[in-house]
């Protein structure tokens, strides 16, 4: 058993992705408007880099409109940009 075929944490979603139908004409469309990975909130550094890097710089925030990503605020820093990020979002959410 190599050293790459070795099972994720026991704790973490699996990160498999759908299959598509190929009896769906519009599978591929619909592919495409998922977010990667199914992350539907991310942040990122304003001057650029890392993530977790210099965490008391502000932090520009991201939510997947079924297209895109769009920004729709700033945070002061990492810490509070990551609340966000955890938060369930208002509403019915993003259509899957």
């Amino acid at each position: 058993m190599g050293k790459h075929s070795r099972p994720g944490p026991p704790n973490q979603p699996p990160r498999d992705v759908p299959r598509v139908d190929a009896a769906d004409p519009l599978a591929a469309y619909n592919e495409r408007r998922r977010p990667r990975m199914d992350v539907y909130r991310r942040q990122r550094p304003v001057y650029g880099g890392a993530g977790h890097l210099r965490p008391g710089e502000p932090r520009v925030l991201e939510e997947w409109d079924g297209f895109a990503y769009q920004m729709v605020g700033v945070a002061d820093d990492l810490a509070s940009a990551l609340t966000w990020v955890n938060e369930p979002p208002i509403g019915d959410g993003p259509a899957v």
